[in-house]
């Protein structure tokens, strides 16, 4: 291209983050992995223990859930090429959103493609012009992209700080209002306090949205979530998640008020503009809650494994923050310095995330690791021995 005028693409020209990152043999991310996501699997043909995956019940290669899947698969086909409000919509659908609503003891549930779709979609739709969200600043991108989508005005909150939240509630008393928060923190795996925050909207009249997509199927006595390990889950007026975590698939579903979740379905864009979810998805959510539901053993098993290496990282000196979930980061600083302990743990045999700003604030780069039920004891002692030789060498802990 020729001539005085701007090009749209030269920011994509410019950018040659990666391309250094990459010359330095640090680039962490698309990293192919081979075979089956399980607790230890082969990747570039090594042994690696995965401490990068949100499978948290460990059920992307259980074999009652792959054989649901296929009888899915031979059944239906492989898609339905058209979306929920057309010709998507199959009799395996609707049986999901009926075992979803009555797991998670709401009146009704509405599915989507994406659990990223899934945010997009209610927050949109339900906040428009005169209306108010309120935001987490830690809160998940789906979250803040789907805020952006709508038209209603957003103020967001520093970090559980419930103080600010009410001092902006009281100046917007009286205004329409929905407060929306993680129910687990994605990065740092500390929860919303779902009770203090319901507190808030009973008294200011406004709801509550909780997006539960790292706590439904790993927090609570049945898995139903966080507000149900905090005892408050029927204080929660939508809650929203994935089925990419704990079901073993992609996917997304909001659950609340039936007179709500049918104003999603009718009106939310990602699910009327949308392909629906293939049947073998839907079969294998179902099947992941069979599962869950016949094993509720699989939450104190991941729980167990996340506490083992919770526990040993502390021990060890890192700074760990304030997990509660079966997710812990483990604080570095700087970006490169946590490509640099990337890549020394991926060598030696452990597979973790690198978390870098934009996703974190700029010097709080982290290691990223998650846990499944999957994850045995001797596994976790061998990643913790690891974790001690690398944090060592990066100064990260004492000798």
């Amino acid at each position: 291209m020729t001539g005085d005028f701007m090009d749209i693409f030269q920011k994509c020209f410019d950018y040659d983050r990666p391309e250094k990152v990459k010359a330095m043999g640090l680039y962490p991310y698309f990293v192919p992995l081979q075979g089956h996501v399980g607790a230890e699997m082969e990747i570039g043909g090594h042994s690696l223990i995965m401490l990068g995956s949100n499978n948290y019940l460990g059920l992307t290669d259980n074999p009652y859930v792959m054989e649901k899947s296929r009888e899915a698969i031979t059944k239906y086909g492989t898609g339905c090429t058209g979306s929920r409000f057309m010709n998507g919509t199959l009799d395996i659908h609707l049986e999901l959103e009926d075992r979803l609503a009555k797991f998670l003891k709401k009146e009704a549930c509405l599915t989507f493609s994406t659990g990223f779709q899934a945010n997009l979609g209610a927050i949109s739709t339900l906040g428009q012009r005169g209306d108010i969200l309120y935001l987490d600043r830690e809160n998940h991108a789906s979250i803040i992209d789907g805020s952006r989508l709508g038209y209603a005005k957003v103020v967001k909150f520093k970090h559980k700080d419930l103080d600010q939240l009410r001092h902006i509630l009281e100046k917007n008393k009286g205004e329409p209002g929905l407060i929306i928060t993680d129910g687990v923190f994605s990065m740092g795996g500390d929860l919303a306090d779902i009770n203090g925050l319901a507190d808030l909207a009973e008294e200011f009249g406004v709801r509550l949205l909780v997006d539960d997509a790292h706590g439904v199927g790993s927090m609570g006595a049945t898995g139903m979530g966080t507000a149900e390990f905090q005892g408050c889950h029927s204080r929660v007026d939508l809650t929203v998640g994935t089925f990419s975590k704990s079901f073993a698939c992609i996917g997304g579903f909001a659950a609340g008020d039936a007179k709500v979740i049918s104003y999603l379905r009718h009106n939310a864009r990602t699910n009327i503009f949308s392909a629906s979810l293939p049947p073998a998805s839907v079969a294998t959510v179902i099947a992941s809650l069979d599962v869950l539901e016949r094993e509720p053993e699989l939450l104190t098993k991941v729980h167990r494994a996340a506490k083992r290496c919770r526990e040993g990282l502390s021990d060890l000196g890192f700074n760990i923050g304030h997990s509660e979930a079966p997710i812990i980061p483990i604080y570095v600083g700087e970006d490169l310095d946590c490509f640099r302990f990337w890549k020394d743990m991926f060598d030696n045999g452990v597979f973790t995330n690198p978390v870098i700003s934009p996703a974190v604030e700029p010097g709080a780069a982290m290691l990223r690791t998650s846990f499944m039920a999957s994850h045995t004891d001797d596994m976790i002692d061998r990643a913790l021995d690891v974790f001690k030789k690398v944090g060592r060498k990066h100064d990260l802990i004492g000798g």
